[in-house]
């Protein structure tokens, strides 16, 4: 099946086209079409399972403070149990400053947008455009905030051959010299992949050499099945220069309607980052950061939500097996399945929908056009496994059936 207009757009060409959301473009593509069996959305990546239990009397308790304008840089309650949470989930060089290296977010989202513009102001005159780096596929925030921060968006293709990561080997100096920022993303949406300590290390030093900075987006780490995924504040020294991660309460704590999140890092720049977001960024309400210090303060809702993400990759083990060069990705909750031989990705997507019911994502929706006319997510179709086992079991059947 042809591809459509926006995956052909060309890299850098920044059309309103090429940057529209994959759901819109998916939702047009099968507005034609009904559902050949009921509805089975494994599409979008918002977690299913249940709200914890302390969420209701926390905000209950604080219900009164709904009525006072939030300050931008979180609650000092909030700022220590975020950085004490880091301080223990991770080997970092040294404990992270509650009063200068935390900022909270309306979810990562808004914050993720929001540093590519501080990083263009921060990192000041490039030898050439400046530019920001992603990965290819990515989350269509980075994308964003690199148009609106006027600066060249470079893809960095994230391919089964180099492990699904960008490869920092490919990376020349008149590049890196122009570089603003790079987006990086462990574990990795949507393939699943996690950067490995060296890996990080290899970046810092990049980073460290041409004076970029690295905006790691963390919110996929709590969801594994194996190892705990690494952060990219490990590597980052012991002053975090030119390093910020970002956390979400989303995936973590099954919380993506709070839209709660916090940037950690480089004091410097997010000295910067605070005041763009004082002035321009969405505020988070105080009770919702009352909630997060709950839920940063218990660790066992969030193994019970591994567990559960764990009996549906079981399920994926042996329902698909070897098919469609499946893999049990080392992060996330994301099933990243090759339909090249089976028509490619939109035509696999539209045949779900139509004969199953089963609603997934094209992967050249999530991603961009390479120079060399190469989209990285062409052939892929991405499932989010989200919904109970019993509805993944089904929907998984449901696939394997109409595709084989």
């Amino acid at each position: 099946m042809a591809m459509t207009a926006p995956s052909r757009a060309p890299q850098g060409a920044g059309s309103e086209a090429s940057e529209r959301s994959p759901f819109a473009r998916l939702t047009e593509l099968l507005a034609p079409y009904q559902p050949g069996k009921p509805l089975i959305a494994l599409s979008l990546g918002e977690p299913q399972h249940l709200v914890p239990d302390f969420v209701g009397p926390v905000l209950a308790k604080h219900v009164a403070d709904f009525g006072r304008y939030p300050i931008a840089k979180g609650i000092e309650p909030f700022r220590r149990a975020a950085a004490g949470w880091l301080s223990t989930r991770f080997d970092l060089p040294r404990p992270v400053d509650p009063e200068s290296e935390i900022l909270v977010l309306n979810g990562s989202r808004e914050g993720l947008f929001f540093a590519g513009l501080t990083a263009a102001r921060y990192v000041g005159e490039r030898r050439g455009r400046p530019a920001i780096l992603m990965p290819n596929p990515f989350y269509p925030a980075y994308g964003a905030g690199a148009r609106a921060a006027n600066c060249e968006q470079i893809y960095l293709p994230t391919t089964l051959a180099n492990g699904f990561l960008p490869d920092l080997d490919a990376l020349d100096d008149a590049t890196l010299a122009r570089t603003v920022a790079i987006y990086i993303a462990s574990p990795a949406n949507p393939q699943g992949a996690v950067a490995s300590r060296e890996y990080f290390g290899r970046l810092k030093k990049l980073a460290d050499r041409f004076g970029f900075m690295i905006l790691s987006d963390e919110c996929y780490s709590e969801i594994y099945t194996k190892e705990a995924p690494g952060s990219m504040l490990e590597c980052a020294g012991p002053d975090f220069k030119n390093v910020v991660a970002f956390q979400s309460l989303s995936k973590r704590s099954n919380l993506p309607g709070m839209r709660v999140g916090f940037a950690a890092g480089d004091k410097k720049f997010l000295a910067m980052f605070h005041e763009l977001r004082n002035v321009a960024a969405p505020q988070v309400p105080v009770p919702l950061q009352h909630v997060a210090v709950a839920a940063y303060s218990d660790e066992a809702h969030v193994e019970e939500n591994r567990r559960l993400y764990r009996i549906k990759f079981d399920l994926a083990d042996q329902i698909l097996g070897n098919r469609y060069g499946y893999v049990r990705p080392a992060g996330g909750f994301c099933v990243w399945l090759d339909v090249s031989e089976r028509g490619g990705d939109e035509a696999a997507t539209l045949k779900l929908y139509r004969e199953g019911g089963v609603r997934v994502v094209p992967g050249s929706y999530l991603a961009r056009q390479q120079p060399d006319g190469s989209n990285p997510g062409a052939g892929y179709i991405r499932l989010a496994l989200v919904a109970d086992s019993e509805t993944t079991a089904e929907a998984l059947h449901r696939l394997v059936e109409i595709l084989d």
